[in-house]
């Protein structure tokens, strides 16, 4: 596969474009988490609810926009006001408990009272002259006229409403032209907005949290950024990887120009391993198939480093990684089976591939060309249970379905120089390592 015109059209990202948007990602992630465990965002989101419910908003229409003289406390108070003017009405109040006029009452539920209606006996009495004086006053016919009335029961009723605390304080409230400035909804509304306009709350709502997927399906489960001068015992061995501790793993192979070194090829320099593959002459072991181990002389060395403890199986495996040299560099994963090989970045010196062995014994693999092996790329693999996918940045560049591993695998890093090579030296730098599982 030709990535040239990929990468010209951008159909592959730049690493450094690639890496700066994984990690503004990861950025939104890790506040887009951290706003949504907030104690601001949960009062929002319940704010949110009662300002936007229709039983807020036509409380608010109501208190904003109805007229005070459209309210019963307008009304009531008017007509108390009007009823309070009646002059014929407040003379009826003002002498309900006079004194001539309670005696008057009183009189005229005894029998005494037919003989006002008789002249001549009113000429000869001056209690009835007086008596008959006062019925015929304006006092007394005011109170005929108004006594148990509607129009007094009315006044009583509405002067005792507009005489209340409450009548007053809502009174107050209806004529005041600001009334929803003093309300709790105002204050619950002011609070919203302010929410509203937090910073925080806004990126909240403006990120769709689909884009996240990705992350939230991906558990970090191995990391090494190399940040250290030194490679971390107990994470990394030197050699390769097998089942039997007995067996010797720092060797080479009888048909390889190199030596492997027992780590000393192998330094982590300002947050970067690399693996040197060196000019020297030195005795090694060396694997040959037909004799087993045999001390060969080698004119080169190199190196091999494999995950201690660390294995895996199915998840996402990536790392940047860049390499020098005309000779080979791997980043694979192996397990105790043979067949069990995945390589997921391979520089064989001339082309990058990437493939797995198969039970057939050859390789399911893709060759990239247009691809700069000694420039950073981040390298992936994708192993779900039923296929394996590569990709380089953010583009995938193979997938199959031949020979999934189905057991656990460690990770492992080296250089070689293969018989068929001319030698050379080179380099193999890991910028980093991540490893992920599917949630």
């Amino acid at each position: 596969m030709n990535l040239f015109w990929k990468k010209l059209f951008g159909k592959i990202k730049s690493t450094s474009k690639y890496e700066k948007e994984r990690k503004t990602l990861m950025e939104k992630f890790i506040r887009y988490s951290k706003i949504e465990k907030s104690k601001e965002l949960a009062e929002y989101k319940m704010l949110f609810d009662i300002v936007q419910s229709a039983e807020f908003k036509e409380k608010k229409n109501t208190l904003l926009y109805r007229k005070y003289k459209d309210t019963s406390f307008y009304r009531n108070l008017k007509k108390f006001e009007k009823l309070q003017s009646n002059k014929k009405l407040q003379l009826y109040f003002e002498h309900l408990n006079d004194e001539l006029l309670q005696e008057f009452l009183a009189f005229k539920s005894t029998d005494e009272y037919e003989l006002l209606g008789k002249k001549k006996e009113v000429k000869k009495s001056e209690k009835l002259q007086k008596y008959k004086s006062f019925e015929k006053s304006k006092i007394y016919k005011n109170y005929v006229r108004f006594h148990n009335t509607y129009i007094v029961e009315d006044f009583l009723k509405i002067k005792a409403e507009v005489s209340t605390d409450e009548f007053k304080k809502e009174n107050e409230f209806w004529a005041n032209k600001n009334r929803w400035q003093t309300t709790e909804e105002y204050e619950t509304e002011q609070r919203y907005t302010t929410l509203a306009n937090n910073p925080d709350i806004i990126f909240y709502e403006s990120i769709d949290p689909v884009i996240f997927d990705e992350i939230n399906n991906l558990k970090l489960t191995f990391e090494d950024n190399f940040d250290g001068n030194t490679i971390l015992d107990g994470i990394w061995e030197y050699g390769f990887r097998y089942p039997s501790y007995k067996m010797m793993s720092n060797h080479s192979f009888v048909n390889e120009h190199q030596a492997n070194n027992g780590g000393k090829n192998v330094n982590a320099t300002n947050g970067c391993l690399m693996i040197h593959t060196k000019k020297e002459t030195v005795k090694a072991a060396a694997w040959d198939t037909s004799k087993g181990f045999v001390e060969k002389e080698f004119n080169y060395t190199s190196d091999v480093l494999h995950s201690k403890d660390f294995k895996q199986k199915g998840g996402v495996f990536s790392a940047k990684i860049r390499c020098t040299g005309k000779l080979h560099h791997a980043f694979w994963l192996s397990g105790e089976n043979k067949n069990n090989h995945i390589n997921v970045f391979h520089f064989n010196g001339k082309h990058i591939t990437m493939g797995n062995a198969t039970v057939e014994g050859f390789f399911d693999q893709i060759e990239l060309t247009g691809l700069s092996a000694s420039a950073y790329y981040v390298y992936s693999l994708e192993w779900t249970e039923k296929e394996l996918i590569w990709y380089v940045n953010n583009y995938e560049v193979y997938r199959t379905q031949n020979s999934v591993p189905q057991d656990e695998l460690f990770l492992t890093f080296n250089s070689f120089i293969a018989e068929s090579q001319k030698p050379s030296t080179g380099v193999f730098e890991i910028d980093w390592l991540k490893v992920f599982v599917r949630k």
